[in-house]
């Protein structure tokens, strides 16, 4: 947040503002998923580009290894992975129809040095 409240290419942001209806593959329902940032930003073409950006640790962008066993923990992991990949399913295609961008970001883009 500090980042987008700093950096002079940013027009605005918002947290939370734009709710998308998914589907869950968990009870097969409508849900609302309130997704993390709206932005708006100068590109280095000049253009405003609108964007959702989704941050999640990375360990929940990754499918599941099955372990030997089936533990609790494991269906817990597949299941927060599915309705992940439903919400951003959903978040791909609600830009797709406005022309705006979708990114997910990892501790990876966080933290890159």
């Amino acid at each position: 947040m500090d980042w987008l409240d700093t950096n002079i290419n940013v027009v605005r942001w918002a947290s939370e503002e734009i709710v998308i209806p998914y589907v869950s593959p968990i009870d097969n329902k409508v849900h609302r998923y309130f997704t993390d940032f709206y932005v708006e930003a100068v590109g280095r073409d000049g253009e405003t580009r609108k964007m959702i950006l989704e941050v999640k640790p990375k360990a929940q962008t990754q499918e599941p290894k099955r372990p030997q066993r089936t533990t609790k923990r494991y269906i817990t992991e597949v299941m927060t992975y599915g309705v992940n990949q439903a919400k951003w399913a959903a978040a791909e295609a609600y830009c797709r129809n406005k022309g705006w961008e979708f990114r997910l970001i990892t501790e990876t883009e966080l933290f890159k040095k």
